[in-house]
Protein backbone atom coordinates (compact mmCIF):
# COMPACT_ATOMS: atom_id res chain seq x y z
CA UNK A 1 0.00 0.00 0.00
CA UNK A 2 1.64 3.51 -0.78
CA UNK A 3 -0.10 6.96 -0.95
CA UNK A 4 0.71 10.55 -2.24
CA UNK A 5 -0.83 13.84 -1.91
CA UNK A 6 -1.91 16.07 -4.69
CA UNK A 7 -1.40 19.03 -2.15
CA UNK A 8 -2.43 19.55 1.27
CA UNK A 9 -3.39 23.41 2.54
CA UNK A 10 -6.18 26.06 2.79
CA UNK A 11 -6.32 25.93 -1.20
CA UNK A 12 -6.75 22.54 -1.69
CA UNK A 13 -6.45 19.23 -0.39
CA UNK A 14 -6.80 15.96 -2.03
CA UNK A 15 -4.64 12.37 -0.80
CA UNK A 16 -4.46 9.23 -3.26
CA UNK A 17 -3.96 5.57 -1.54
CA UNK A 18 -3.18 3.13 -3.35
CA UNK A 19 -3.20 -1.11 -2.70
CA UNK A 20 -0.15 -1.52 -5.51
CA UNK A 21 3.36 -1.94 -3.62
CA UNK A 22 6.56 -0.75 -4.38
CA UNK A 23 7.58 -0.10 -7.70
CA UNK A 24 3.79 -1.38 -9.27
CA UNK A 25 1.93 1.50 -10.90
CA UNK A 26 -0.85 2.78 -9.01
CA UNK A 27 -3.29 0.79 -11.54
CA UNK A 28 -2.65 -2.54 -10.74
CA UNK A 29 -4.32 -2.18 -7.73
CA UNK A 30 -7.47 -0.22 -5.99
CA UNK A 31 -6.60 3.32 -5.78
CA UNK A 32 -9.23 5.63 -3.83
CA UNK A 33 -8.97 9.37 -3.60
CA UNK A 34 -9.92 10.93 0.01
CA UNK A 35 -10.81 14.46 -0.91
CA UNK A 36 -10.58 16.69 -3.57
CA UNK A 37 -10.48 20.28 -3.45
CA UNK A 38 -8.76 21.49 -6.68
CA UNK A 39 -10.80 22.35 -10.22
CA UNK A 40 -11.49 19.02 -11.79
CA UNK A 41 -8.42 20.53 -14.67
CA UNK A 42 -6.10 20.97 -11.79
CA UNK A 43 -6.77 17.62 -10.37
CA UNK A 44 -6.14 15.96 -12.99
CA UNK A 45 -3.04 18.04 -14.14
CA UNK A 46 -1.56 17.51 -10.66
CA UNK A 47 -2.96 13.14 -10.84
CA UNK A 48 -0.68 12.72 -14.04
CA UNK A 49 2.71 14.40 -12.38
CA UNK A 50 2.06 11.31 -9.80
CA UNK A 51 1.89 9.09 -13.03
CA UNK A 52 -1.68 8.45 -12.33
CA UNK A 53 -4.70 8.38 -15.06
CA UNK A 54 -7.96 9.80 -13.48
CA UNK A 55 -9.32 6.54 -15.05
CA UNK A 56 -7.76 4.30 -12.69
CA UNK A 57 -9.40 6.00 -9.44
CA UNK A 58 -12.13 3.82 -8.06
CA UNK A 59 -13.85 5.75 -5.76
CA UNK A 60 -14.18 9.22 -3.82
CA UNK A 61 -13.95 9.31 -0.23
CA UNK A 62 -15.18 12.46 1.67
CA UNK A 63 -14.39 13.96 5.00
CA UNK A 64 -16.10 17.05 5.08
CA UNK A 65 -17.81 19.84 2.75
CA UNK A 66 -15.84 22.16 3.22
CA UNK A 67 -14.85 23.60 -0.31
CA UNK A 68 -11.14 23.20 -0.04
CA UNK A 69 -11.83 19.19 0.27
CA UNK A 70 -15.41 18.82 -1.45
CA UNK A 71 -14.62 21.58 -4.19
CA UNK A 72 -14.26 19.12 -7.59
CA UNK A 73 -15.25 16.02 -5.93
CA UNK A 74 -18.51 15.26 -7.91
CA UNK A 75 -17.35 17.13 -11.25
CA UNK A 76 -14.61 14.74 -10.86
CA UNK A 77 -16.99 11.73 -9.88
CA UNK A 78 -19.49 12.64 -12.85
CA UNK A 79 -16.62 12.87 -16.04
CA UNK A 80 -15.09 9.50 -14.66
CA UNK A 81 -18.21 7.61 -13.38
CA UNK A 82 -17.05 6.68 -9.96
CA UNK A 83 -19.14 6.39 -6.94
CA UNK A 84 -18.20 9.45 -3.77
CA UNK A 85 -18.76 8.08 -0.11
CA UNK A 86 -19.45 10.29 2.66
CA UNK A 87 -21.27 10.96 6.00
CA UNK A 88 -25.24 11.72 5.89
CA UNK A 89 -24.45 14.89 7.35
CA UNK A 90 -21.96 15.71 4.56
CA UNK A 91 -24.23 15.01 1.73
CA UNK A 92 -26.93 17.32 3.31
CA UNK A 93 -24.72 19.85 2.82
CA UNK A 94 -23.51 19.17 -0.63
CA UNK A 95 -26.78 17.53 -1.98
CA UNK A 96 -27.31 20.18 -4.49
CA UNK A 97 -23.73 19.22 -6.24
CA UNK A 98 -24.16 15.59 -5.78
CA UNK A 99 -26.89 15.00 -8.70
CA UNK A 100 -26.31 12.36 -11.45
CA UNK A 101 -23.46 10.92 -8.87
CA UNK A 102 -22.89 7.49 -7.31
CA UNK A 103 -22.99 8.38 -3.74
CA UNK A 104 -22.84 5.58 -0.91
CA UNK A 105 -23.33 6.74 2.94
CA UNK A 106 -20.42 6.18 5.66
CA UNK A 107 -20.39 6.56 9.21
CA UNK A 108 -18.40 6.23 12.01
CA UNK A 109 -17.29 2.52 13.12
CA UNK A 110 -18.91 0.93 9.51
CA UNK A 111 -16.33 -0.37 7.31
CA UNK A 112 -16.25 0.27 3.67
CA UNK A 113 -14.48 -2.17 1.70
CA UNK A 114 -13.34 -0.95 -2.12
CA UNK A 115 -11.74 -3.58 -3.71
CA UNK A 116 -8.72 -4.11 -2.08
CA UNK A 117 -8.83 -1.25 0.13
CA UNK A 118 -10.81 -1.04 3.62
CA UNK A 119 -11.33 2.43 4.90
CA UNK A 120 -12.71 3.09 8.77
CA UNK A 121 -14.40 6.28 9.53
CA UNK A 122 -14.15 7.87 12.55
CA UNK A 123 -15.69 11.39 13.80
CA UNK A 124 -13.80 14.14 14.73
CA UNK A 125 -14.30 18.00 16.57
CA UNK A 126 -14.64 20.21 13.77
CA UNK A 127 -16.92 22.91 12.28
CA UNK A 128 -18.80 20.38 9.66
CA UNK A 129 -21.98 19.02 9.79
CA UNK A 130 -21.07 15.54 10.26
CA UNK A 131 -17.05 15.55 9.45
CA UNK A 132 -15.14 11.92 9.23
CA UNK A 133 -11.58 10.86 9.00
CA UNK A 134 -10.22 7.33 7.93
CA UNK A 135 -7.91 4.67 8.66
CA UNK A 136 -7.02 2.88 5.22
CA UNK A 137 -5.93 -0.41 4.92
CA UNK A 138 -4.93 -3.24 2.86
CA UNK A 139 -5.21 -5.89 5.54
CA UNK A 140 -1.46 -5.85 6.08
CA UNK A 141 -0.43 -2.15 6.47
CA UNK A 142 -2.57 0.37 8.05
CA UNK A 143 -2.62 4.32 6.66
CA UNK A 144 -4.00 6.51 10.24
CA UNK A 145 -5.31 10.63 8.34
CA UNK A 146 -5.93 13.24 10.14
CA UNK A 147 -6.25 16.41 8.47
CA UNK A 148 -9.14 18.84 10.38
CA UNK A 149 -9.93 18.30 13.59
CA UNK A 150 -10.00 21.08 16.62
CA UNK A 151 -8.66 18.82 19.49
CA UNK A 152 -7.34 15.49 20.68
CA UNK A 153 -10.30 13.10 21.70
CA UNK A 154 -9.67 9.91 22.96
CA UNK A 155 -12.09 8.49 20.17
CA UNK A 156 -9.70 9.76 17.72
CA UNK A 157 -6.63 8.62 19.59
CA UNK A 158 -7.94 5.04 19.64
CA UNK A 159 -8.78 4.79 15.96
CA UNK A 160 -5.17 6.13 14.95
CA UNK A 161 -3.41 3.59 17.11
CA UNK A 162 -1.15 0.96 15.40
CA UNK A 163 -0.87 2.75 12.38
CA UNK A 164 2.20 1.66 10.33
CA UNK A 165 1.97 5.69 8.79
CA UNK A 166 -0.12 8.74 9.49
CA UNK A 167 -0.59 11.76 7.98
CA UNK A 168 -1.54 14.50 10.63
CA UNK A 169 -2.58 17.99 10.26
CA UNK A 170 -0.18 20.76 11.88
CA UNK A 171 -2.10 23.55 10.82
CA UNK A 172 -0.79 26.52 12.63
CA UNK A 173 1.70 27.69 15.37
CA UNK A 174 -0.13 29.57 17.97
CA UNK A 175 1.94 32.44 18.70
CA UNK A 176 2.05 33.06 14.81
CA UNK A 177 -1.48 32.36 14.54
CA UNK A 178 -1.93 34.94 17.68
CA UNK A 179 0.21 37.71 15.86
CA UNK A 180 -1.24 37.32 12.31
CA UNK A 181 -3.55 39.57 11.34
CA UNK A 182 -6.31 37.63 11.01
CA UNK A 183 -9.74 39.27 11.95
CA UNK A 184 -10.61 37.73 15.94
CA UNK A 185 -13.35 35.83 14.84
CA UNK A 186 -11.30 33.63 12.48
CA UNK A 187 -8.11 33.15 15.23
CA UNK A 188 -11.08 32.25 16.99
CA UNK A 189 -12.36 29.84 14.74
CA UNK A 190 -9.13 28.39 13.61
CA UNK A 191 -7.58 28.20 17.35
CA UNK A 192 -10.79 27.04 18.78
CA UNK A 193 -11.98 23.09 20.19
CA UNK A 194 -13.53 22.73 16.68
CA UNK A 195 -11.31 24.45 14.06
CA UNK A 196 -8.01 23.05 13.30
CA UNK A 197 -4.66 21.33 15.22
CA UNK A 198 -1.68 23.08 16.39
CA UNK A 199 1.34 21.68 16.51
CA UNK A 200 1.78 21.42 19.92
CA UNK A 201 -1.69 19.99 19.97
CA UNK A 202 -0.67 17.54 17.17
CA UNK A 203 2.53 16.60 18.83
CA UNK A 204 0.16 15.45 21.86
CA UNK A 205 -1.84 13.56 19.94
CA UNK A 206 1.02 11.61 18.52
CA UNK A 207 2.38 11.21 22.46
CA UNK A 208 -1.06 9.62 23.10
CA UNK A 209 -0.88 6.96 20.18
CA UNK A 210 -0.17 3.62 20.49
CA UNK A 211 3.30 3.84 18.38
CA UNK A 212 4.70 -0.10 18.24
CA UNK A 213 4.11 -0.18 14.53
CA UNK A 214 4.82 3.53 13.10
CA UNK A 215 7.05 4.00 10.55
CA UNK A 216 6.70 7.04 8.92
CA UNK A 217 4.26 10.64 9.85
CA UNK A 218 3.68 13.51 7.55
CA UNK A 219 2.32 17.15 8.69
CA UNK A 220 -0.27 18.27 6.54
CA UNK A 221 -2.76 21.06 6.17
CA UNK A 222 0.00 23.56 7.02
CA UNK A 223 -1.18 27.13 7.18
CA UNK A 224 0.68 29.31 5.13
CA UNK A 225 0.50 32.47 6.81
CA UNK A 226 0.19 30.82 10.37
CA UNK A 227 3.29 28.09 10.15
CA UNK A 228 6.13 27.11 8.80
CA UNK A 229 7.36 23.40 7.90
CA UNK A 230 10.45 23.78 10.19
CA UNK A 231 7.92 24.73 13.29
CA UNK A 232 5.57 21.46 12.50
CA UNK A 233 8.79 19.36 12.08
CA UNK A 234 10.26 20.11 15.11
CA UNK A 235 6.72 19.65 16.70
CA UNK A 236 6.67 16.21 15.79
CA UNK A 237 10.07 14.91 16.06
CA UNK A 238 10.22 16.29 19.96
CA UNK A 239 7.49 13.06 20.22
CA UNK A 240 9.32 10.37 18.08
CA UNK A 241 13.26 12.06 18.08
CA UNK A 242 15.46 13.17 15.65
CA UNK A 243 16.68 9.39 14.85
CA UNK A 244 12.93 9.02 13.63
CA UNK A 245 14.19 9.37 10.13
CA UNK A 246 10.61 9.65 8.17
CA UNK A 247 9.04 12.63 9.00
CA UNK A 248 7.93 14.46 5.97
CA UNK A 249 5.53 17.58 5.11
CA UNK A 250 3.03 17.77 2.73
CA UNK A 251 2.76 21.18 0.95
CA UNK A 252 0.11 23.25 -0.89
CA UNK A 253 1.89 23.56 -4.24
CA UNK A 254 3.03 19.98 -4.39
CA UNK A 255 1.70 17.72 -2.09
CA UNK A 256 4.47 14.90 -1.78
CA UNK A 257 5.10 11.65 -4.19
CA UNK A 258 4.40 8.00 -3.43
CA UNK A 259 5.20 7.00 -0.21
CA UNK A 260 5.25 3.45 0.96
CA UNK A 261 3.01 2.76 4.08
Amino acid sequence: MKFASLGSGSEGNALLISAAAGDQRPSSGTTVMLDCGFTLREAERRMLRLGLDPSDVSAIVVTHEHSDHVSGVFKFARRYRIPVWLSYGTWQAVADQATDVDVQFCADGQKLAIGDLELSPYTVPHDAREPIQYVAGDGDRRLGVLTDAGQPTAHLVQALGACDALLLECNHDRDMLDRSPYPAFLKRRIGGDYGHLANDASAEILRMLDKSRLKRVIGAHLSQQNNTPELARAALEGVLGMTFGNIGIACQAEGFGWLDV
